[in-house]
């Protein structure tokens, strides 16, 4: 067994898909289930079910997992030990596409703050040893430290009529939703749409698309604060209807707590209490 094996089977452990883990290694489909193969052997356990879709993991796959996180962490530990970075502690964060800018670029700070010697990677998607996200995209395995909480609001273009008018008597059922029937916040807004829930404009896949459309004037999508502040071709209006919120934090397994670098931003996560609490 050697580091190899060791990074092959977290990719896979973490991604659940051989596809998926071999372009994150950068190798060959056939050559990483080999990889696979040969720790099996070696240990002398089944780590993974293939499935039609992706794969499942044994139980023998669950212990191992927080002992290969601890044992690739000190095998790279040793290497920077000799090129001179001895001093620096690593850590992957995926970042989930709906999170907005400000988000993303106060998380960075506070780390830094929490951690100077921090040697931070950022990777889109569900990649890395921990992910910025929203409260409903963790998986069920995972657990999650909020840092955020913030409303969602009405966009609407610049121009737009609802935008124009100012009093209440001017309200008027709005006739171009952009929704985004496939993410996960559409149950919960389409009590907003109102009198006019198929009066639909457009669909979008994320919540950033459904900002595109909404600049571009195509209509009114209801989006989080923070990716609405800052929007020069965007305006909000008040509804006068509670409104969903959400929560944006860190996604984690509960076996990355044996990084010291997660480990370290939990802490000063939960000792930092105001961070908490509005947007960025």
């Amino acid at each position: 067994m050697d580091i190899r094996h060791l990074k092959a089977f977290l990719a896979v452990f973490e991604e659940r898909n051989i596809t998926l883990a071999a372009q994150r290694l950068f190798v060959s489909q056939p050559t990483l289930s080999v990889t696979i193969k040969q720790l099996e052997e070696e240990l002398g356990a089944r780590l993974f079910i293939r499935q039609p879709r992706g794969v499942d993991v044994s139980d023998e796959a669950r212990v191992l997992y927080p002992q290969a996180l601890r044992m690739v962490a000190d095998a790279q530990a040793l290497s920077r030990l000799f090129l001179g970075q001895e001093n620096r502690t690593p850590l992957t964060l995926g970042i989930e596409g709906d999170i907005a800018d400000s988000h993303i670029e106060a998380f960075v700070r506070m780390a830094r703050q929490a951690l100077p010697s921090l040697l931070l990677t950022l990777e889109e998607g569900c990649r890395g040893d921990g992910r910025l996200a929203v409260e409903e995209m963790c998986c069920e395995d995972e657990l999650f430290l909020p840092l955020w909480e913030e409303s969602y609001v009405m966009a609407l273009p610049v121009g737009h009529p609802m935008a124009v008018a100012q009093s209440a008597q001017a309200w008027t059922p709005i006739s171009d939703w952009i929704t985004c029937p496939q993410h996960p916040s559409h149950q919960r807004l389409m009590a907003l749409y109102g009198r006019s829930p198929d009066a639909v404009a457009g669909h979008a896949g994320s919540l950033k698309q459904a900002l595109h459309m909404v600049a571009a004037g195509i209509g009114v999508a209801m989006l989080p604060q923070s990716l609405v502040s800052g929007q020069a071709r965007v305006t909000t209006r008040a509804m006068h209807l509670p409104t969903p919120t959400r929560r944006v934090g860190l996604c984690y397994a509960a076996q990355a707590l044996e990084l010291p670098a997660l480990r370290g931003l939990h802490e000063f996560f939960q000792m930092n209490q105001p961070m908490r609490v509005g947007a960025a």
